[in-house]
């Protein structure tokens, strides 16, 4: 049987601040984030099987992206959790804003390592996570593959 990819896209919101940066991104400010997961892996051969002929089903994906993943970045603000901004997320957190503490610089490269363990760990046998994509803005984006970390 061949192998096959395939591909579900999902978008949320999220700000965060890179404490110690040089630049801009040093403040507070959001991102409209567009996360690709690509799964790889055989349709499934056996015909009395509801999902026969898919690799997996793009409900199951959808379900477990949003799981560990949209509903949990989506709207939120995102701080190291060993920075001097875990006074001010204290501070948003206890006036009921959505707020996350990562042990993390909150960086797209960062936030692409973390997906990568939180999906892969979540994923059926004999299917693999082949590639994540995670696009910060218009034109900047970072990408994982598990064939450059093997």
């Amino acid at each position: 049987m061949s192998k096959i990819r395939i591909t579900k896209q999902f978008n949320f919101e999220t700000a965060h601040a890179l404490h110690g940066y040089d630049g801009k991104c040093k403040n507070l400010h959001g991102h409209s984030y567009k996360l690709s997961v690509t799964l790889i892996g055989e349709p499934i051969v056996d015909k009395t099987n509801v999902k026969y002929g898919m690799v997996m089903d793009f409900g199951d994906l959808k379900t477990i992206v949003n799981e560990e993943i949209v509903e949990v970045f989506d709207h939120a603000t995102v701080f190291n959790q060993n920075s001097p901004h875990l006074k001010l997320g204290n501070e948003l957190k206890a006036n009921g804003h959505h707020v996350l503490f990562v042990d993390y610089q909150p960086t797209t490269e960062n936030m692409l390592l973390d997906f990568v363990n939180k999906i892969s760990k979540r994923l059926p046998e004999g299917i693999q996570l082949h590639s994540i994509r995670l696009q910060e803005t218009e034109s900047s984006y970072g990408e994982w593959y598990a064939s450059d970390n093997q």
